[in-house]
């Protein structure tokens, strides 16, 4: 069986989630433990990143990489298109999806984080003690303001990833307004890709993620409680509605949920 090595929160280990249910594949989540646990990943790939997909004796890391191998491999429901201009804007769509929007999502993600105290305590599990929420809330802005400097991301570029995620989902909103999906009739790696990658903006609300009961259809301020961009998400909805598959179903003999790695 199909075996991904994945953060559950990554969204492009998401991206590859998608594209496994869209082909039908049964595969197995292992949810890698962040530091120590890649020690695995790297014996497994000879890099640290995730997602890293294993094949049998196949290891493939990158989800670039991942999702080709994937079309080469398994070319049923194709997600990459043969004909010439089809394919090229689908690989270019991808290509930009991964280096700007998954890359922007992430710093308004962190940057909401840093000003906004409920989406800060939505990250917690439901079975977090209302002491500790309270502490977390507790917290001033400016403490996390400063660990996001540390994570090289000042106000300014905070700014910048904001207003460019703007523009790239009222961009999307325009290409989508008379079109079921991004480059075909039928859904690419294009659209997987754009699905996954926004997911730092505004989390999916159905049950397709391990997500804490407060992240479900919650994003970031300004974006994702804005109606500018609600044709988007209602178009990344549905496509999940009738791709991805609820986490509540075990994977294919997977279980009830992800298996930890955590090498000691």
């Amino acid at each position: 069986m199909l075996e991904l090595y994945q953060f559950e929160l990554s969204h492009y280990c998401e991206k590859i989630r998608l594209i496994l249910d869209y082909k039908g594949l049964p595969y197995r989540k292992v949810e890698v433990t962040p530091g120590i646990g890649q020690l695995e990943v790297f014996r497994m790939s000879g890099q640290r990143q995730v997602p890293v997909l294993k094949d049998g004796s196949e290891v493939i890391a990158d989800s670039t990489a991942i999702a080709e191998y994937l079309e080469r491999k398994y070319p049923d429901r194709p997600i990459i298109p043969t004909e010439p201009k089809l394919r090229g804007l689908t690989i270019l769509m991808e290509q930009w999806a991964d280096e700007s929007v998954g890359l922007n999502a992430r710093k308004c993600m962190l940057g909401a984080m840093g000003k906004d105290v409920s989406f800060r305590q939505a990250f917690l599990p439901k079975e977090t003690p209302d002491l500790l929420k309270t502490v977390l809330g507790s917290v001033p802005n400016e403490v996390f303001g400063v660990l996001g400097l540390g994570a090289g991301l000042s106000p300014d570029a905070s700014k910048t990833a904001l207003d460019a995620m703007k523009r790239d989902l009222t961009a999307l909103c325009f290409i989508l307004d008379q079109q079921p999906f991004l480059v075909t009739d039928h859904p690419t790696l294009a659209d997987f890709a754009v699905a996954a990658l926004t997911m730092y903006v505004k989390f999916p609300s159905g049950d397709y993620l391990d997500l804490p009961d407060g992240l479900k259809g919650k994003g970031v301020p300004g974006i994702a409680d804005v109606g500018t961009f609600e044709p988007f998400f209602k178009w990344r909805d549905s496509l999940y509605a009738s791709v991805r598959k609820a986490s509540a179903t075990p994977a294919a003999g997977s279980g009830s949920g992800p298996t930890s790695i955590n090498i000691e």
